[in-house]
């Protein structure tokens, strides 16, 4: 991945470079060539629709004027608009191309500076996005493939599940504040399963009252439920006799509740079929069972790294990952003021998401990364606040699982402390 800096972006464009500025949209992409002094080859922009003849069309425009015009290379750039650019990305991947991206941000900044006019069309963008690509203002996208690319795919939908499950447990605890606040003094978990169990035949308090204690009971010996029994049942009868829950509109209350129920466990079976899907594939991954013998880290863990990163030997350091989680630092100095350093927030949202509950896990559950985080906040030089250290144990963490992945070493605890250990200096 050393082809990623600045110098070398700017050394890939020569003489015999063509550079297409593509503007992408929903339906029609417009494109433009230029060469590398940013000399115009295309009279009008190039439209062409976001199908196969429209792609086609597109490969045919393009060889014409690279056949013209002598040259060998072809470096199409487009702003990633949502998913619209993706099955474009594909296809001109596929021929052997290798498609770039230009930021957004810096395309809305700099097209004004041809007529200092911020309008926005179809003519003038593909020039914009053109021009930064000329300048090495971009960035190599990553589409993942193969065994990749399924657990892109079903992290995606794991991530969409987890959260209809979050949206639905809202409003599960929205309807209980209505209409039984207080069976959250029974329970402390929503979801709980003797709770639910009862629920589907009395979602109500006054239903629950009408059940009784034996009946409630009868429901969970059915089941064979176990640690829970008669004093559980009573003290649920009794929140029920004196809930303030609303008493209004009873019969669209047990329907809601009702559907919420069905909608709740239909999304958790999802969730649990997706996860063995999900570990299925991934024991597909050299050494995965290696990250997952560190105390603390977990499938989920591992699914969402893998899913964020592709494959991991397209880095050549583990600092490049840390910049795609946006957990680079930046200073904030001028002149004689030293600001406070932060992490970037640029790269990959969910990758910096997984990473950072990670940390938390370890820092709770394995011993080494506990006593790492104690150290980080509590050295003489530097001590670190308590967040700053949790996004410090992330950064430890991509560097393990980076040399784990890339190497086949196994997790040593004992190692990772040395590393940190500082020698004392004795006293002259």
């Amino acid at each position: 991945m050393k082809y990623n800096t600045q110098n070398k972006k700017i050394a890939s464009i020569t003489e015999k470079t063509l550079i297409i500025g593509i503007d992408v949209g929903s339906q029609t992409h417009y494109a433009r060539a230029f060469d590398w002094r940013n000399y115009e080859y295309s009279r009008k922009p190039f439209a062409f629709s976001n199908d196969e003849s429209g792609f086609l069309a597109f490969k045919a425009w393009m060889d014409e004027i690279a056949e013209k015009h002598h040259k060998d290379t072809v470096i199409p750039g487009m702003e990633p608009t949502g998913h619209y650019w993706f099955n474009l990305g594909v296809f001109l991947q596929e021929q052997g191309m290798r498609v770039v991206h230009v930021n957004p941000h810096h395309v809305k900044k700099s097209k004004e500076l041809d007529d200092n006019n911020p309008n926005k069309n179809d003519r003038k963008d593909p020039k914009t996005i053109a021009a930064l690509v000329n300048e090495g203002r971009f960035s190599y996208p990553y589409i993942p493939t193969g065994i990749y690319a399924e657990i892109r795919n079903l992290s995606n939908l794991r991530f969409q599940t987890q959260e209809a499950i979050t949206r639905l447990k809202n409003r599960i605890a929205r309807w209980f504040s209505i209409y039984f606040p207080e069976y959250k003094d029974v329970y402390g978990k929503l979801d709980a399963v003797s709770g639910m169990m009862v629920l589907r035949e009395a979602p109500l308090p006054e239903d629950i009252v009408a059940l009784g204690v034996e009946g409630i009971n009868q429901i969970w010996r059915n089941a064979k439920l176990r640690a829970v029994g008669l004093k559980r049942a009573r003290t649920l009868v009794n929140k029920a006799e004196h809930s303030v829950g609303s008493h209004e509109a009873p019969e669209a209350a047990r329907v809601e509740l009702s559907l919420l129920l069905k909608d709740y466990e239909m999304y958790s079976q999802r969730m649990e079929e997706l996860m063995q899907t999900i570990e299925e594939k991934l024991r597909e991954i050299p050494y995965i069972d290696r990250l997952l013998e560190i105390k603390g880290i977990g499938m989920t863990t591992v699914c969402g790294f893998i899913a964020e990163v592709g494959d991991i030997r397209r880095f050549d350091n583990p600092k490049q990952l840390q910049k795609l989680a946006g957990y680079a630092i930046v200073s904030n100095n001028s002149g004689k003021h030293n600001g406070e350093s932060h992490i970037s927030y640029r790269g990959r949202k969910r990758l910096r998401y997984v990473l950072y509950e990670a940390a938390i896990s370890v820092i709770g559950k394995n011993a080494e990364f506990k006593e790492i985080h104690h150290y980080y906040r509590s050295r003489d030089k530097n001590p670190l606040k308590k967040m700053q250290s949790v996004i410090a144990v992330a950064c430890k963490l991509i560097r393990i699982f980076y040399m784990i992945m890339t190497k086949g070493i196994d997790y040593d605890g004992a190692k990772m402390l040395g590393d940190i250990r500082r020698p004392t200096v004795s006293a002259a």
